[in-house]
């Protein structure tokens, strides 16, 4: 187990080490250039031709030469060359299927959030078996509750002791087909998507350009808000309701003390993520609802599977 933790550590590692990451356009005043009327951070090192005149004027007025790049309706996987693993594995791919997909739908918007739920479609044996474990960790906590009062009173030093408590714990695990692993895999692939999302729509611009029902895909709510545009409160609304829901249902069961921390860790992580949307750009925002309604959906299907067994 241990060594299996170490492969992967190493893996993460070595990807990001050899890769290319957003890199913001720097003024000669040494501060972030920014498109005003979005408030989008504009990315130096961007992946194909903006459209928008006001953009390219700013690119060049900072010594960027946009007229070398394609146009993003022409953008390739190999656009660009080669810039990491990381950039050539997870961003570029991902940008051009939302972009082709875009390009076939007539919004951008909408791409992405087709494109989100395809990969979590793709993901879904992983992710249901994720839930299903949860499931069946319910149904043990009553057995794991038992083992732990067995052995609060014994010497936690004790080693001996220690190894009894572990194989009875591991002894209802195998009983409930339980997999402890299970939800570092999710976690595992859950992070590279996000952050390859957030990339593809920084480097891109016709994502960051474009519109969804009224709304620019590069603007936050924050910059939105300030100039008396309401309609992406809701948008915050729907970040924090799907996220409040996706984390509620899939919560297991556990002894009082670990409830306790379970509900401080849900109730902080939702004034992270409620904070968090004030600052996400209009894009990265849709494929977060998106991702979590689709776990909401998978945990009602999984609970309602477990309870005809």
């Amino acid at each position: 187990m241990k060594k299996s933790k170490k492969i992967v550590i190493l893996l993460v590692c070595m990807l990001f080490l050899t890769t290319g990451c957003t890199k913001n356009l720097v003024g000669k005043d040494k501060k972030v250039v920014t498109y005003k009327e979005t408030g989008q951070t504009l990315t130096e090192n961007i992946l194909c031709k903006p459209t928008n005149k006001e953009v390219i004027d700013l690119y060049k007025k900072n010594n960027v030469d946009v007229d070398k790049l394609v146009e993003c309706e022409d953008f390739k996987v190999t656009s660009g060359g080669y810039e990491g693993l990381w950039t050539s594995i997870f961003v570029k791919p991902l940008a051009w299927v939302i972009i082709k997909l875009g390009l076939l739908i007539k919004n951008y918007g909408l791409s992405i959030i087709i494109v989100s739920l395809l990969i979590r479609l793709i993901t879904f044996p992983i992710t249901r078996s994720t839930a299903m474990q949860s499931e069946n960790l319910k149904k043990a906590q009553p057995e794991i509750a038992k083992i732990e009062k067995k052995y609060a009173n014994k010497p936690q030093d004790d080693k001996d002791v220690m190894m009894m408590k572990t194989q009875e714990t591991m002894m209802v695990y195998k009983k409930y087909n339980i997999n402890p692993m299970s939800g570092c895999i999710f976690s595992l692939l859950q992070i590279p998507v996000f952050f390859a999302f957030l990339e593809a729509v920084n480097r891109v611009p016709a994502l960051f350009e474009g519109k969804f029902l009224g709304m620019d895909l590069g603007t936050t709510p924050l910059v939105a808000l300030s100039k008396g545009h309401y309609l992406y409160i809701l948008l915050i609304a729907l970040i924090i309701g799907t996220t409040y829901f996706s984390f509620k249902l899939n919560r297991t069961a556990a002894a009082p003390d670990q409830e306790k921390q379970m509900k401080f860790m849900m109730r902080f992580m939702i004034i992270f993520i409620t904070i968090a949307s004030f600052s996400l750009p209009t894009a990265i925002a849709l494929y977060w609802i998106a991702s979590s309604a689709f776990t909401i959906f998978q945990n009602l299907i999984v609970k309602k599977d477990k309870k005809s067994e």
